[in-house]
């Protein structure tokens, strides 16, 4: 028990007044004289014991209400659980701000970090002389440190801003129990301002931050809710493009949905494009009905883009109390179709049919839109074909090459490019395939083939983070892999080394295999794309309506050319990879970010790479090389979805994050300073002390009166 005014306990000595007045005020007997004095002797003596009692019943009550109210003027405290504190006793403050864009958001006409700020510099005046203050905030690599003082406290809270990629409030507050373990000081606090959205509190993080609070005895634990109770806030998803490089001869297809929390409105999506001089040019919009807790889904699509670097945005028409999710940006590269050359046996036009109508479709031809340019020749002719006119090189059901054919396609690959071989029927002698030239480029050594002809195997993703599987992602477990069955295929004796598995069939056995050749890639798929049903066909893959099949065959030879493998639109916060190409020799560009800001960064000539790392600002960003006539380059930076989410815990969601850990929540000064008292000192017995010395009064004034009345 604590007392927040121990020097009025002094008070009690007043206890002596009624004492003093009970002695003073005492009836003194009066003598008569009667004749039957044994009798009025004893009616004296019952008497006089009576007012004894009630004199000495009378001295108790009116000695308990002067302790009573020396006691309650004292303001005693309880505290349940914990050591016991004080008001004035220093205290170690951690300040833990929440700094995700998500705290921008505008209400009377202040952010919430603006209302974060201001609680901040209140509380900073309201610690006891002598605390130790550190502020943090969730910015990556935030200094976790004890200013030097109020003031340094003060202007390190002034200079708080949003950042692109927050990190999550568990994150920032584990650094702050860890610096609170390096205070000498006994009441160590920690103080949470943050606007409860429910991206700022990972499941998957908050049972370590519990157990590091829980460690960390007796830690007084606020949180300081800056939040709006009902957010009205219209934003946009992430972005899904069809791709990141394109063709010349392809549409640039743009995926998003707006999102809505609060009241329902209809708004419009407006996309632009950036010209030459970096204007915006619009070039569509869209209408859609914003409804709270749905993702109402907006598309556009995009011809005739020219070779090149594209960059532009989609925004929301209007304002909202939240701009940080009413734009998003993107990057695109287009380029000529790539040209792909598919060798097979002859006839090769039969063997290569169902390849090439995959990838470049006859009807697509014709209008010339088809993304790939496909030229057809026989195995014999790859010895003299220049390959290095080729982005790809595809080989279906060969038979046994030349050694210095392998080497070509070997070479081929190191120099950046790709090849795929379709093993089939004709991979007999195996020994031709298991020499070294040939060893180089697939995937291992052949053991023998596998017959499955009953038709219980077929194609069976696991895992689609590859590239190559990355369109079946959305529609895993729905796909009819199963009637497209595989009834032979190659097994191999022995993996090369770094060969990873792509693609498995329903049985485990590898179906499609990748392995690094210097700069490049191949690819070797253990089944054939060739054969035709009245064959006695390996499988029926390409057969029928096998929209599977084109799927596959179309990222198979993107990620052959390395379309699907450039990636331009990246989250705050990533380190952005550009391809350079191999006949650029440039060896530094200049960096032009959103923000105004330019910088110089090196090209890895090594590699053909170029990462940047320095990604905070959102928007398009730009590279430039050699002066004006140079090649640009680009790429765009967006936040990711957590970090616009304005949907608020529930009470019960919050106590679920903390757990056993006891925490208080305030949302003003008023419970911000009833909190703390508590905290520190426990629960005041000022008010029920009073109570009870009313009650006291009372009784007191009763029994006064019947007393002397009598």
């Amino acid at each position: 028990m604590t007392f927040l005014h121990l020097s009025l306990l002094a008070g009690s000595v007043l206890i002596a007044v009624p004492i003093v007045l009970h002695l003073i005020m005492r009836k003194k007997p009066t003598r008569l004289e009667f004749p039957a004095i044994r009798f009025i002797q004893t009616r004296h003596d019952a008497n006089r014991r009576r007012l004894k009692l009630r004199h000495l019943l009378l001295l108790l009550l009116r000695a308990a209400i002067i302790g009573l109210l020396a006691f309650a003027l004292a303001r005693p405290s309880v505290k349940l659980g914990g050591a016991l504190g004080s008001q004035e006793a220093p205290v170690a403050a951690a300040m833990v701000f929440d700094a995700a864009p998500r705290m921008q958001y505008r209400h009377d006409n202040r952010t919430r970090l603006d209302a974060a700020r201001e609680f901040g510099q209140w509380l900073i005046r309201q610690l006891p002389e002598q605390s130790e203050i550190a502020v943090l905030d969730t910015r990556l690599g935030s200094p976790a440190a004890f200013q030097p003082d109020r003031g340094a406290a003060r202007d390190r809270l002034q200079r708080l801003e949003s950042v692109a990629n927050s990190q999550p409030l568990p994150v920032a507050i584990d650094a702050a129990v860890k610096l609170l373990r390096q205070s000498k000081l006994d009441r160590k606090e920690i103080y949470i301002f943050t606007d409860l959205s429910r991206g700022a509190w990972p499941t998957d993080q908050v049972s370590g931050m519990q157990k590091s609070i829980a460690a960390l005895n007796d830690c007084g634990v606020y949180i300081v809710d800056v939040g709006v109770a009902n957010p009205v806030d219209y934003g946009l998803s992430e972005l899904r493009l069809s791709g990141d490089v394109l063709s010349n001869r392809s549409s640039l297809g743009i995926e998003t949905a707006v999102s809505c929390v609060g009241a329902a409105a209809p708004r419009t999506v407006e996309l632009y494009l950036l010209d030459s001089e970096r204007k915006p040019q619009k070039r569509a919009e869209q209408t859609c009905q914003a409804t709270a807790g749905e993702l109402r889904p907006v598309e556009f699509r995009i011809g005739d883009l020219g070779p090149g670097t594209h960059q532009g945005y989609l925004r929301i028409v209007g304002q909202d109390g939240l701009a940080a999710d009413d734009t998003r940006y993107f990057t695109v590269e287009v380029k000529p179709a790539w040209r792909v050359l598919i060798a097979a046996p002859k006839p090769a036009e039969s063997y290569a049919l169902f390849l090439t109508e995959a990838l470049a479709p006859d009807v697509f031809r014709k209008r010339g839109q088809a993304r790939f340019d496909c030229e057809i020749c026989d195995l014999g002719e790859l010895a003299k074909r220049p390959l290095s006119n080729y982005a790809a090189v595809c080989v279906l059901d060969p038979t046994p090459l030349e050694p210095a054919t392998w080497r070509r396609l070997t070479d081929f690959a190191s120099e950046g490019h790709g090849v795929a071989v379709f093993l089939g029927r004709n991979a007999l002698p195996m020994e031709s395939f298991n020499a070294p030239e040939a060893q180089e480029l697939l995937a291992g050594k052949l053991l023998r083939q596998a017959r499955r002809p009953e038709g219980d195997l077929w194609l069976s993703p696991q895992d689609f983070q590859h590239p190559i599987l990355s369109p079946f992602r959305r529609q895993a477990g729905t796909i009819p892999w199963e009637m497209f069955p595989v009834f032979r295929y190659w097994e191999f004796e022995k993996l090369a080394k770094g060969v990873g598995v792509v693609l498995p069939f329903s049985d485990g056995r590898p179906a499609l295999l990748e392995r690094a050749v210097g700069q490049g890639r191949a690819l070797t798929m253990t089944t054939p794309v060739s054969d035709r049903p009245s064959q006695s066909p390996w499988n029926m893959l390409p057969v029928g309506e096998a929209w599977p099949f084109l799927i596959l065959a179309n990222q198979t030879a993107a990620y052959l050319v390395g379309s699907s493998t450039q990636q331009l639109n990246y989250l705050a916060g990533e380190t952005a990879v550009l391809q350079l190409d191999a006949a650029a020799r440039r060896r530094s560009f200049m960096l032009f970010a959103p923000d105004g800001q330019t910088s110089p960064y090196p090209a890895d000539l090594s590699r053909r790479e170029l990462p940047i790392s320095t990604t905070d600002a959102i928007g398009n960003y730009r590279l430039q090389a050699g002066g004006v006539a140079g090649p640009n380059l680009g790429f765009s930076v967006n936040y990711a979805a957590g970090q616009t989410d304005l949907n608020r815990l529930a009470d019960s969601e919050l106590a679920s994050v903390f757990g056993p850990v006891r925490y208080r929540l305030a949302r003003n000064t008023q419970q911000i300073d009833r909190d703390i008292s508590l905290g520190r000192t426990g629960r005041e017995l000022y008010p029920p002390l009073i109570v009870l010395l009313a009650l006291f009064l009372g009784v007191e004034l009763l029994v006064a009166n019947r007393f002397y009345r009598e």
